[in-house]
């Protein structure tokens, strides 16, 4: 939906409230990711990131309030269609096939996605993005390390070339020099277009490739701002929020 010639936001959560079950996770949350723009999620532990990550990508329906993509409202409808609209959602954790090779996880990703024609292509983009899996590709998935598992989930999301990603906690629990080579990935793909929704904990890597930053606490947006110069409220809320 295009208003007076201008470009609806990839993403647009109105005034949300979510639960799980009795427990009530986020209250009249609003938020806009814009076509081309990376936007950092942070805040402390239970500050209600990764609720506002499942909203976002159809995981969890919003008790009250609105979801849109690209001008429509996707509210109550399926993860799949979310998925069919470019949102992509990269979940904390390594999903991958243990007993597989990193090869064979991406072919398996791929044939559903891109088709059988696709999937050479598909591997070559995945290589691209992280030539540390290209060294790998005949290794079995469970023997890599934390960071390559990482990478391995990633790239699977990635090579479809979502309209936009949702990237939940990329450095947790990984070597400082993975998660350089990720964040350097995701600069990559935001200069081939697209949006980015980062939610951290880990305030550095976002604060640089951020446009804006939007502080969550209690399940509240706390501040929000541009993330140039940001790093002294950041810090100064994490530190008084216990983060």
């Amino acid at each position: 939906m295009i208003a007076n010639g201008a470009m609806p936001p990839v993403l647009e959560i109105r005034d949300v409230e979510a639960a799980y079950g009795p427990f009530r996770a986020l209250f009249d949350v609003s938020l806009k990711v814009e076509s081309g723009e990376a936007v950092g999620l942070l805040g402390a532990n239970g500050a209600g990131k990764t609720a506002v990550a499942r909203v976002a990508s159809g995981l969890v329906a919003p008790s009250r309030g609105s979801v849109w993509v690209d001008g429509y409202d996707m509210s109550h409808q399926g993860t799949y269609k979310f998925a069919r609209a470019g949102v992509a959602h990269a979940p904390e954790g390594r999903s991958v096939l243990s007993t597989f090779t990193v090869k064979e996880n991406l072919e398996l990703s791929f044939r559903r996605a891109l088709g059988r024609r696709g999937m050479a292509d598909g591997l070559e983009r995945a290589f691209e993005l992280f030539p540390r899996l290209g060294e790998r590709r005949n290794q079995v998935a469970g023997t890599l390390s934390g960071g390559e598992q990482r990478m391995l989930s990633l790239s699977r999301v990635l090579v479809e070339e979502p309209r936009l990603l949702i990237a939940d906690e990329l450095s947790l629990g990984l070597a400082p020099i993975i998660v350089e080579e990720v964040y350097r990935t995701l600069e990559s793909i935001r200069q081939s277009g697209t949006s980015l929704l980062i939610v951290e904990q880990q305030t550095t890597y976002a604060l640089k490739l951020c446009d804006r930053i939007v502080f969550l606490k209690q399940g509240q947006v706390d501040w929000e701002g541009p993330a140039e110069g940001a790093e002294e409220v950041v810090t100064s809320r994490l530190f008084d929020h216990g983060g």
